[in-house]
């Protein structure tokens, strides 16, 4: 019952989202736009995009197929897994700023969101952990380091914990650590208002999304631009979205990290969401290695790339 109400919630979306289809066609290219070679965000030094740099492809996954992106060049093999309610285009300003330091990076969708295939019911972090050796697979790859961020950090970590033989390091963005009280408050809060999103005549639904996020943004260069494909992305899943948070919140990334047994970078901003949890992260884990940057929020590959990419650089060329 609970899956057939989901379908119908979303479909209800689905046609809030057809009342105001020019908007949203418009939205459509406003997000091409934000992340377009000729977008004035590219125009602006080191907020130059880089999304041009990448093949995209499909590989067969546990509940079908798997969407990723991928520089294709480089000797140290990345898997980039994204935040929720997000897809590998969070990474879209960094793939080829990786790739001109000479790392291969991959970005997935996971599954349900952006253009993978989406699980026939709520999944769990391991479910979408699984998604990691299928690429893998397909792309002829023996081992790879992982970076994740937010969810992405629980996803990879699972992966580091079950295919340990597959994983050469880890790249924790802003990992989260909760309590089973603090994980509570997030499923009674953030995730009980991503299960009750559903379409309203008067596209309030969509502002609701927009306004969400775009605080976070609004004084970066074409930040309202970004915000919009913020919220696209969020929308544009094939499974319900608040997929990605269910399965996070329901998660012990603090257990699980203590059974990694492979290096480990923890890397955040002081302007993340999570920024505390990083800090808790190193004091449960000392001899992990940690990293940060000054300011940005929670779409900090957006804001810092350059930046960002020479901390993951440093960090894996460290490990040779």
């Amino acid at each position: 019952m609970e899956r057939i109400l989901d379908v119908v919630s979303r479909r209800r979306a689905i046609a809030g989202l057809a009342v105001a289809s020019a908007t949203v066609a418009s939205s459509a290219q406003v997000m091409a736009d934000a992340h377009s070679t000729e977008s004035p965000m590219t125009q602006t030094g080191s907020n130059k995009d880089t999304s041009k740099a990448v093949q995209r492809g499909y590989a067969s996954g546990p509940f079908g197929q798997i969407h990723y992106q991928d520089t294709v060049e480089g000797d140290i093999p990345l898997i980039l897994c994204h935040q929720s309610p997000m897809t590998s285009r969070q990474y879209d300003r960094v793939y080829g700023l990786l790739r001109e330091r000479g790392i291969r990076a991959i970005g997935i969708d996971t599954p349900g969101f952006g253009m993978s295939d989406p699980p026939p019911g709520p999944p769990t972090i391991s479910d979408y952990a699984a998604s990691i050796p299928a690429v893998l697979d397909h792309l002829g790859i023996e081992s790879a380091h992982l970076c994740g961020h937010h969810t992405g950090t629980k996803v990879v970590t699972e992966a580091a914990i079950t295919y340990a033989e597959r994983v050469q390091s880890l790249v924790l963005c802003s990992p989260a650590p909760m309590t089973l009280e603090e994980q509570q408050v997030y499923i009674d809060s953030s995730l009980a208002r991503e299960k009750a999103f559903t379409g309203k005549k008067d596209g309030s639904h969509l502002a609701d999304l927009y306004t969400q996020r775009v605080r976070w943004v609004e004084n970066q260069p074409d930040g309202l631009n970004l915000c919009t494909g913020y919220v696209i992305q969020a929308l544009m899943g094939l499974g319900p979205f608040w997929y990605g948070h269910h399965a996070a919140f329901h998660y012990d990334a603090g257990a699980a990290m203590a059974k990694v047994t492979q290096p480990v970078l923890v890397f955040t901003n002081t302007g993340d969401t999570l920024y505390d949890m990083a800090g808790r992260t190193m004091e449960m884990f000392p001899h992990f290695t940690y990293a940060e940057l000054t300011g940005g929020s929670a779409y900090i590959t957006d804001e810092m790339p350059e930046e960002w990419s020479d901390k993951v650089e440093n960090y894996l060329k460290s490990l040779t």
